[in-house]
């Protein structure tokens, strides 16, 4: 496993490489993140965008309008982004549950300390640990990297999670290696490097620019 000063420098050569993923941006109105990265869940960012261009124009993206939207007509919205009907039922029951018992306002949840936050969170229906990690880092600014699947099999294949660990092993090891302050940049750039180099089908590793910190060089 890569000692935290060579994550550092692996991050910094990314940082010059690697293209970063605009879908969510830091300091976004949280309930807006939470209701895209729902619809983010097994589709691509292009898909995502698209879906949830046509929810905004369509319906205001607060839980109460969302509540009382009609269902077919949310379908309409997001179904470029697959699974629609399942995303529907979680979009709507998060939002009931945000509406009556938090008034219609994250705020409250996000002033808590992380795991409680979290565990609030992944209470939800539909609401996962990566869910709530994105949410979290990306509004609240908390402690956490979030892992997706390029997350995941990147930092399994740089060697830097154990490449039989679960979700918490894998987050556990990453905040581990890298600084609070990078943690945004770590789960963007590993996103981003995964997009573009470390491909689940055929990783270019010959062009890859971090390939020299990488145990699986040349593996695939």
């Amino acid at each position: 496993m890569l000692v935290t000063a060579q994550t550092e420098e692996m991050l910094n050569i990314l940082k010059l490489t690697v293209a970063v993923p605009s879908l969510v941006k830091a300091k976004s109105d949280p309930f807006e993140t939470l209701i895209i990265t729902i619809i983010s869940q097994n589709t691509a960012d292009k898909n995502t965008d698209t879906a949830f261009t046509r929810l905004k124009h369509r319906f205001r993206i607060t839980p109460k309008s969302l509540i009382e939207a009609d269902a077919v007509q949310i379908e309409e919205c997001i179904k470029p982004a697959g699974l629609y009907k399942n995303k529907v039922c979680t979009i709507q029951a998060v939002s009931k549950i945000i509406q009556e018992k938090y008034n219609g306002s994250l705020n409250a949840i996000l002033v808590l300390p992380l795991e409680e936050a979290r565990k609030i969170f992944t209470d939800m229906p539909g609401v996962g640990p990566k869910t709530a990690d994105v949410v979290l880092l990306f509004s609240a600014q908390k402690p956490t990297i979030p892992v997706d699947t390029h997350v995941n099999r990147v930092s399994k294949r740089l060697g830097i999670a154990p490449k039989t660990g679960g979700y918490e092993v894998v987050r556990s090891s990453l905040q581990k290696l890298f600084a609070e302050n990078d943690y945004l940049f770590a789960h963007q750039l590993l996103i981003g490097h995964g997009r573009q180099f470390c491909k689940a089908q055929k990783p270019l590793c010959n062009s890859c620019p971090i390939n020299g910190y990488c145990e699986t060089k040349g593996a695939f």
